[in-house]
């Protein structure tokens, strides 16, 4: 396999009810306000009301000194249970988002499958592979938190004012 091609995997363990964590991933035009490394979503296509064939244009920040752009379009969508999308741009690939609901809690797997297609990226892969990886890992934990932190704030939200 070439030291371009990643496959990354993340696991999220929310403390909150599927559907609930279904609704915050799906409405990708709000995760800059939960995602920290999401600086931007802007939508280039409108598909089906599953998100079928909806294309989005992504710009991630991350923890190393560079940014990725990617334009996301949605495969498959099965509520409650899977995401599917396909990538383009400087990571091409595929992206699997399975959710499964248990007592007080929903279980997120993320499966990526890309291809690094900046060229100093696929230059310095077969260095850099460890940090790209340690990168990814970081982007996904502050996810995973910041997705924590907009559910309980979602579920209670007089605790804000109370506190102010």
């Amino acid at each position: 396999m070439p030291a371009s091609h990643f496959d990354l995997v993340s696991h999220w363990r929310i403390h909150a009810p599927v559907e609930r964590v279904w609704a915050a991933l799906v409405d990708t035009p709000a995760w800059p306000l939960w995602w920290p490394y999401v600086l931007e979503v802007q939508t280039l296509r409108v598909g089906q009301a599953s998100g079928v064939g909806t294309r989005r244009r992504l710009v991630w920040a991350t923890r190393l000194p560079y940014r990725i752009v990617i334009e996301v379009e949605g495969l498959e969508s099965v509520r409650h249970q899977l995401l599917r999308v396909r990538s383009h741009g400087q990571l091409d690939g595929e992206g699997v988002s399975l959710l499964r609901a248990e007592t007080g809690f929903t279980d997120v797997t993320y499966v990526w499958r890309v291809t690094l297609k900046r060229r100093w990226m696929c230059w310095l892969a077969p260095l850099l592979a460890p940090v790209f990886r340690w990168n990814h890992g970081c982007v996904m934990r502050a996810g995973e938190a910041g997705l924590r932190r907009y559910l309980e704030a979602k579920a209670t939200p007089h605790a804000a004012t109370k506190a102010g």
